[in-house]
């Protein structure tokens, strides 16, 4: 795609529907993330019967090894021609096999340890790929739709919006509904309803969302011929690309975030059951509770980010973040948490939680806005748009430290000897204590790294638009430049 295609479009606010139908399908990506961060281990682990580190594991070398899909996903989009441009292909293409995959990630057959571990790494795999391909096309409209600081952050809200309150709503169904029974997160039976629910929200959310999209995006690019590039050129503009200051600081901060990610969702209902006893009523209120800091991010994170800028927002919403639910445990740990020596208090607990997940979610927020920030600061030294291939790598990052975070996890788990097969109520307080000194020193030490490195992230909005400005001077002055800074 030329330049004078991709011209710097005048700031404007862009209309709420497109906002909310961009967003929809993002609840694809909070689906898939609440699989493998908060059931996969679980399942695998509790009802299949596999070793909790050696399912830690297989989820790590299955994220990392699709990881390196990432980038040629994100590149092939990129270069992609088509009478609906580059992108709508992709998003009509990936939701059926994804769904089908999904389901059959919760349906192992019955067969050895090994050949179960196999299933789990292969299906992990396939099942992220073709996510990958719906969520690396989808966010690379970001910043395609608006070039505008304020209105990137405000199209970036609806996506997380939209991906927490999907994750959140099939949270909120097997919770209720799946694992109602006696048996709890471990009926193995609630499985197969649980995997079918999440395979058509996943699959319907970007269908429809690019069909709501087709309209506005759907611009043929079969014109913009490009010269045939060699594998060894396109490596070369890849590294290029990826080389650039801006981008490598924002990821190497943003490892360290999901890796604390990793690690908290995929406790997160090994503390909830066995650390805070919550009762099915408790679950399905943590549920909403989840949801109403995802509201008070939505709200929250706009004034926050034009006051203080991207950057230091989201620094001051990460370190709130830390200190509130590293402290939860601490003071656990302590013996001064409301309510013990008996059943800690789930109103204090929800208190505390409410207000670290809130800056926790603003964090993520500002980051990925950040992300399409880079895009022309990457233009400006290229002479390349590479929205595909930066959120591409951006995911490549992400799946890597989720897959660091969920074998954290399982280390921590076997650190405190926490027994298999367990039920609410009879893991003894020396292992609660071990899982949570565990868990807390790790979220604290690795969130700290990340923050101390975002600090070094060098795109204020006095640069954006400053090099918004040289752009836009650049594709005026010369229609058919690449516009490369001069």
């Amino acid at each position: 795609m030329s330049a004078a295609a991709t011209a710097v479009p005048a700031p404007k606010r862009l209309p709420l529907w497109l906002k909310a139908t961009h967003g929809l399908g993002s609840i694809a990506y909070g689906v898939k993330d609440n699989g493998f961060s908060t059931f996969l281990l679980l399942f695998y682990n509790q009802v299949i019967g596999l070793d909790a580190g050696i399912v830690g594991a297989a989820i790590m070398i299955a994220l990392i090894a699709d990881a390196f899909v990432d980038p040629v996903i994100g590149e092939l989009t990129d270069r992609t021609r088509s009478r609906w441009g580059r992108r709508l292909p992709w998003l009509y293409g990936a939701p059926i096999p994804l769904a089908i995959a999904w389901m059959l990630l919760w349906s192992p057959p019955e067969m050895s340890d090994t050949m179960t571990v196999a299933w789990l790494i292969g299906l992990a795999i396939v099942v992220r790929s073709l996510v990958s391909m719906c969520e690396v096309p989808s966010v690379a409209i970001v910043p395609e739709l608006t070039a505008d600081y304020d209105e990137r952050t405000a199209v970036m809200r609806f996506r997380f919006l939209f991906g927490w309150g999907g994750g959140l709503v099939i949270l909120l169904l097997a919770y209720g509904v799946f694992f109602g029974g006696a048996k709890g997160l471990v009926d193995p039976d609630g499985y197969f309803p649980y995997a079918l629910a999440g395979a058509l929200m996943m699959s319907g959310a970007v269908l429809v969302s690019a069909a709501g999209q087709h309209r506005r995006i759907a611009v043929s690019n079969l014109a913009d011929v490009k010269p045939a590039a060699s594998l060894a050129h396109i490596v070369r503009d890849m590294r290029d690309t990826l080389s650039n200051r801006a981008f490598l600081w924002l990821v190497f901060a943003a490892l360290f975030g999901y890796v604390n990610q990793g690690i908290t969702f995929s406790m997160n209902n090994y503390l909830l059951s066995f650390f805070w006893r919550f009762t099915q009523g408790e679950m399905i209120a943590y549920v909403f509770l989840l949801f109403g800091t995802m509201i008070a991010a939505f709200i929250l994170v706009a004034p926050m980010s034009a006051r203080l800028g991207k950057r230091d927002g989201a620094i001051v919403a990460g370190a709130i973040a830390l200190l509130v639910n590293s402290g939860i445990y601490f003071a656990w740990i302590q013996g001064f948490f409301p309510g013990l020596p008996g059943k800690p208090s789930v109103a204090a607990m929800f208190a505390l939680v409410f207000v670290s997940n809130t800056f926790s979610i603003i964090l993520m927020i500002l980051s990925s806005s950040m992300m399409a920030d880079v895009v022309e600061a990457s233009q400006s030294e290229t002479g390349r748009r590479s929205e595909g291939l930066f959120f591409a790598g951006f995911f490549f990052m992400q799946k890597c430290a989720t897959g660091i975070g969920i074998f954290a996890a399982g280390l921590i788990l076997s650190f405190a000897a926490f027994p298999a097969n367990a039920k609410p109520g009879e893991v003894g307080d020396a292992v609660l204590g071990n899982l949570a000194a565990g868990y807390a020193l790790a979220i604290l030490v690795i969130g700290t790294l990340g923050l101390l490195v975002m600090r070094k992230f060098p795109i204020s909005r006095a640069d954006h638009e400053a090099r918004l400005a040289l752009l836009d001077d650049a594709a005026r002055a010369e229609p058919d430049a690449t516009g490369a800074h001069p």
